[in-house]
């Protein structure tokens, strides 16, 4: 199953994606992914942002929405920015017809004093190591936020 699948051709949905990855800043440092039974394969949370938000503002809303995360909680944006293919997402029909890809925008958030509630979208999550989640993960550009984050983290200590 593509992207396209999830994405119901809103027209409200505006031509970004965003990434949030959950993580626990604790000793080792662990990242929460999340399994679609409808897709099979592991990611992080992920969707599209809506008429009148920016990209934080969507990442705190698909946060909510897919893992009953706060908004109030602790974002942290990050440097990795990917590019998708506008064909994964059927909402392109409301789109520039010259509009190729859209921007992935990538944030995590720290879960240290919070916990995840599952929605409809995913049937598991997973608090896993570095290693153990870059190994699941089925989208790359999921693995390169994961790899940024990581770093991010392990050299503040």
């Amino acid at each position: 199953m593509t992207k396209q699948q999830h994405d119901h051709g809103n027209q409200n949905r505006m031509p970004f994606q965003v990434l949030v990855i959950p993580y626990r800043d604790a000793t080792p440092i662990q990242y929460a992914a999340f399994f679609r039974e409808d897709s099979n394969y592991w990611q992080f949370i992920a969707g599209g942002g809506s008429k009148g938000e920016d990209k934080i503002q969507a990442a705190r809303r698909e946060a909510a929405e897919e893992a009953g995360i706060p908004q109030s909680a602790m974002f942290l944006e990050l440097q990795t920015v990917a590019s998708v293919p506008t064909h994964c997402f059927r909402s392109r029909i409301h789109w520039p017809q010259d509009l190729y890809v859209i921007p992935e925008y990538c944030f995590a958030v720290n879960m240290n004093e919070l916990t995840i509630v599952l929605s409809h979208e995913h049937t598991r999550v997973d608090w896993l190591s570095f290693g153990e989640c870059h190994e699941r993960l089925h989208w790359q550009s999921n693995q390169v936020a994961l790899w940024e984050l990581n770093e991010r983290l392990k050299y503040r200590r």
